[in-house]
């Protein structure tokens, strides 16, 4: 726990960065989703909603990103994008298992995160 605790900032921030990844998929959607699930979907609305996708997990990673350097906003950081981490692997079990072979490396870095997040906000005592 301590490792966790004396870390968080370099966690953070390094899972930031990787999450941050995902702009690509906002960039160029086809490409975003052969990496990440080894297909693709065409037509405009696959572009609006994979578009959308990509940026809002690359603003989740810039919120780690940010969290990391500031203290006051950690928890809520942390939060987010533990939420936003759980949706996206408690889904990916549900409806994508077709998809493990690609998906499954970001599925264990996403639930390895969300551990790491949950046990900081629980046991976490912050300096007053």
């Amino acid at each position: 726990m301590n490792f966790i605790f004396s870390h968080i900032k370099w966690i953070m921030l390094v899972s930031g960065i990787i999450t941050c990844s995902m702009i690509l998929s906002a960039l160029h959607p086809s490409l975003g989703l052969t990496l990440t699930f080894g297909e693709t979907l065409s037509g405009d609305l696959s572009n609006i909603i994979v578009r959308n996708w990509g940026a809002l997990i690359a603003l989740v990673g810039g919120m780690l990103i940010y969290g990391a350097y500031n203290e006051p906003n950690r928890n809520l950081v942390l939060v987010v994008a533990s939420i936003s981490k759980s949706t996206f692997v408690i889904l990916n079990l549900i409806y994508g298992s077709a998809y493990f072979a690609k998906s499954g490396l970001a599925l264990v870095f996403d639930s390895a995160l969300v551990i790491i997040f949950v046990l900081y906000l629980l046991l976490h005592k912050p300096n007053k």
